[in-house]
């Protein structure tokens, strides 16, 4: 007698995603993104950025992508310049290059 698996349906496969509260900008976890930039960087930038992932996940036990890092600095990055304006980290790098 062949037996009959039971596999689930698509409810238990697939999950909704659905956009953070408005609760200013922040960074998102793994969420569907409706738009897109391209980054061009520098291969030390890139090892930086690729280090730092495995750091995190090493080190902190947080497996994440690197287009996640990149949303969370740019949330802190916005963050602090609304906070510290002229004082902020983001235009003291920008003035410094």
């Amino acid at each position: 007698m062949p037996r009959r698996v039971a596999l689930p349906g698509a409810q238990e496969l697939f999950r909704a995603t659905e956009p953070a509260a408005d609760q200013g900008l922040r960074h998102s976890g793994r969420v569907k993104h409706d738009e897109k930039i391209t980054v061009y960087v520098s291969a030390e930038e890139l090892l930086a950025l690729e280090q730092a992932r495995l750091t995190l996940r090493a080190r902190h036990g947080i497996a994440v992508d690197r287009g996640r890092i990149v949303r969370a600095a740019v949330a802190l990055a916005v963050a602090d310049l609304d906070a510290n304006g002229d004082e902020c980290d983001l235009i003291r790098q920008l003035d410094a290059s």
